[in-house]
């Protein structure tokens, strides 16, 4: 029975370890020769990192084997982990598109490319025997120039048979010097009718109150209840969720505890600001989404009241769910069995 929806996860860190080693392998690259063996190369691609730009070193890797060629192979696995191991409804993938392009073109012929990038990903995550619903979030990237972050943009909007909205990534603490540009291409892209979210919050340096508006869900933004829980008020009134990944804190060292998220989740309930739980990166973290919420409950940050709660918030804000209501989960029935006894 398919239960759950996942609203922020990378296309780039869905590919759990053993299947990257295993795509390594075949393809004979050079990665493998740098590792002993898997569990070298496990241990490499899952431990904790120092700082989120260190972390999101570890995309480049990915990335420049999701080619054109190999992006059936990756997404094939992914969705059937997804379905089988994962329980999800729904899923939206995100990623940048011109970084799958091939890197040997120039940059008009890479932004052209890109269409047949978001198709492949688009027709390979529709599987029969994998029933999720899937749409893809295309992501402007802090790293990218102007005209393909504007050409991302308006892809997104000529593929809505395929894509569900934007995001800005490439590490929150690389938006100041930019902020204008970026603001200006929220604005272009709300005028086109897209939904839109944004990496923003994530970090003590990446806290930018001016893209707010621009958002209907903010990923991560764990910093506006942490260190600015005055603008609390205003994203319950703007109907923001807060896309919460829990276990990418403590890889990137943005956190020192899960139990630091009690907090977060505390100040957004008490406010009615929304929280989807999701997991980012659940390849690059080999953690499942039934795990982020497992994890959650065992270390007392929420109850189960609060996480039906963020599961039902999940379905709610999810830009490509077409459905009034999510179906009814084992949770909820538990949940009422639990209080009848009582």
């Amino acid at each position: 029975m398919t239960l759950y929806a996942e609203l922020h996860r990378h296309l780039g860190g869905s590919v759990v370890p053993r299947i990257l080693w295993r795509y390594f392998d075949r393809a004979q690259s050079e990665v493998n020769s740098r590792f002993a063996n898997y569990e070298a190369f496990e241990d490499f691609y899952t431990r904790p990192r120092n700082t989120l730009d260190e972390y999101l070193e570890l995309h480049t890797l990915v990335e420049s084997v999701q080619t054109a060629e190999a992006l059936p192979y990756f997404v094939s696995r992914l969705m059937r982990g997804a379905y089988i191991f994962e329980n999800l409804a729904y899923l939206e993938l995100r990623f940048t598109p011109f970084l799958r392009t091939p890197e040997h073109l120039g940059q008009s012929d890479r932004i052209d490319a890109m269409a047949e990038i978001v198709e492949i990903v688009g027709r390979a995550s529709r599987l029969s025997e994998y029933p999720i619903t899937t749409s893809q979030i295309l992501c402007m990237h802090s790293r990218l120039p102007y005209e393909v972050n504007r050409a991302i943009v308006d892809l997104a909007a000529a593929m809505p048979q395929y894509v569900c909205g934007i995001d800005l990534a490439g590490g929150d603490a690389h938006y100041a010097d930019r902020l204008d540009e970026f603001i200006g291409l929220y604005d272009y892209a709300r005028s086109l009718g897209l939904n839109t979210t944004g990496h923003l919050y994530e970090t003590t340096e990446g806290c930018y109150p001016e893209l707010l508006p621009y958002l209907m869900r903010i990923g991560h933004g764990i910093q506006i209840p942490l260190l600015h829980p005055e603008l609390l008020p205003q994203l319950a009134a703007a109907n923001q969720c807060l896309e919460v990944c829990p276990t990418t804190y403590l890889k990137t060292g943005t956190l020192e505890s899960i139990q630091q998220l009690k907090v977060v989740f505390d100040r957004c309930f008490d406010a009615g600001v929304d929280i989807a739980i999701c997991t980012d990166n659940a390849g690059l973290h080999n953690v499942r989404l039934p795990f982020e919420y497992e994890s959650l409950l065992t270390h007392d940050v929420i109850g189960f009241e609060e996480l039906q709660a963020s599961q039902d918030a999940a379905f709610r804000h999810a830009f490509a769910w077409k459905h009034q209501q999510r179906p009814e989960s084992m949770l909820s029935s538990m949940l009422r069995s639990t209080n009848s006894v009582a």
